[in-house]
């Protein structure tokens, strides 16, 4: 299978070039040239998330350099679980899909993962002599899951940019807790700075002559692709259930998690509604009501991870339908910090469930859908665990929670980064100066 550039679709690479580079040489995200079709049928008799991965991710590298080593890859990634949890309590019936069981304790571990072992494999098949450079930018949990994945890796550095004083204390240490080969940097702006400086690094030609860049954003396929796995799963496990297709809410940022959605579904999984829900950044709600995209300035809400102003992926989701056809793909609703509170608040005590500030967003949207909607059968995307938002969420609920034994391991660990101006000279200097 080909990948071709969002903007030039002349520009044709198989998947380890398109993982390797990141971003195409023009600025644009990669795309498939077409989709591959399944049935619910094709996976029949697979049950564990490794083995759906390895069928759905096939034809993704068909012809490439990694399709003989795609097995051990999808083995090292999908080692931990992504539990799909009935709701009880609830007007219709729900589940909530758990993807905050891995070492990071957020759904980004799964695609930073697959990430860390494909580009492994294939940096051994192309037997290059100088380091491989990650860039990521975060606005909480992408960098934490990104580090954890590459860390000590000896053929790669990585380096994580984050907005100082944007993402709660406990994602900041996760974010700086690693040293080795794993620099972080606190940058005086707002995710979209962190975002604008790695896409200008990528265009830089200092840069270019120094390092061998690379991108373990959404921006990155090899960051979606793993992510339709799950979906993929918990849609299939329903459907073996109850015959009927999974209506998903999830909690939107850069619209990569979404997009892993809309994919897995057009690929032919029994996948219904998308429902995108968003805080106060309102960009693609408006787009969708509007009819014009008008990326802005993020503001800082509760939900920091999804405090973004100008979501990468939407360049993707353009490319591929027009606005006709993503108001058929797609409903997005936002949602303020103070329905945010509330929403974590009630759900304690109605379903005995503890959401993150970013999984509220989804419950919120939830509750408030339509009777007649609700009697389908919906899928609330969780999408870390509530404990590395313990500031906001221990007050909202009256007492502490639990934290996980791998997050745990990470909090007791010193910080390590270096605060920088929101301007790709202020990284340029760091990252030749470290050579």
């Amino acid at each position: 299978m080909f990948f071709h550039s969002t903007r030039n679709s002349e520009h044709r690479v198989t998947l380890s070039d398109v993982i390797a580079q990141g971003i195409a040489p023009d600025g644009g995200l990669y795309i498939p040239d077409e989709l591959p079709q399944f049935s619910p049928e094709d996976f029949a008799g697979l049950t564990e998330l490794s083995d759906v991965a390895v069928k759905l991710i096939a034809p993704f590298a068909q012809g490439d350099a990694l399709a003989p080593v795609l097995g051990e890859v999808c083995r090292d990634a999908f080692n931990f679980p992504a539990p799909l949890v009935s709701l009880n309590g609830t007007p219709g019936p729900a589940s909530v899909l758990e993807l905050f069981h891995g070492p990071t304790s957020a759904f980004k571990d799964f695609g930073a993962r697959f990430l860390a072992a494909s580009m492994e494999r294939i940096r051994k098949q192309q037997s290059k002599q100088r380091k491989l450079t990650i860039l990521v930018a975060t606005s909480g949990d992408t960098g934490g899951a990104v580090a954890a994945a590459f860390h000590r890796r000896p053929w790669v550095e990585v380096a994580v940019l984050y907005p100082t004083g944007l993402v709660s204390q406990r994602q900041a240490q996760q974010l700086s807790c690693w040293g080795d080969n794993v620099r972080t940097f606190s940058v005086h702006g707002n995710f979209d700075a962190c975002q604008r400086m790695v896409k200008e690094a990528f265009a830089d030609p200092a840069l270019a002559k120094t390092h061998d860049l690379s991108s373990a954003n959404s921006i990155n396929i090899g960051r979606l692709l793993p992510q339709m796995v799950y979906y993929a799963h918990s849609a299939l496990t329903l459907w073996r259930a109850t015959g009927q297709p999974a209506n998903f809410i999830i909690p939107s940022g850069n619209l990569g998690n979404a997009m892993a959605c809309i994919w897995a579904r057009a690929i032919g999984l029994p996948i219904g509604e998308v429902v995108l829900a968003t805080n106060a950044n309102r960009t693609i709600p408006d787009f969708l009501s509007e009819g014009e995209w008008k990326p802005r300035q993020s503001v800082a809400t509760l939900a920091s991870a999804m405090d973004v102003g100008n979501p990468s992926n939407m360049e993707r989701l353009r490319a591929l339908y027009s606005f006709e056809d993503i108001l058929k793909q797609i409903t997005a609703i936002s949602i303020s910090d103070e329905a945010i509170k509330a929403r974590i608040k009630h759900d304690v005590q109605a379903l005995k469930q503890v959401w993150c500030p970013h999984t509220a967003t989804a419950a919120e949207v939830y509750w408030n859908l339509p009777a007649a909607q609700q009697a389908k059968h919906w899928v609330l995307v969780a999408t870390a665990h509530p404990a590395k938002f313990n500031d906001i969420v221990e007050p909202l609920i009256g007492h502490d929670l639990a934290v996980p034994p791998a997050l745990a391991a990470l909090l007791s660990l010193p910080r390590q980064e270096t605060e920088i101006e929101p301007q790709l000279s202020a990284l340029r200097t760091e990252l030749q100066g470290a050579i």
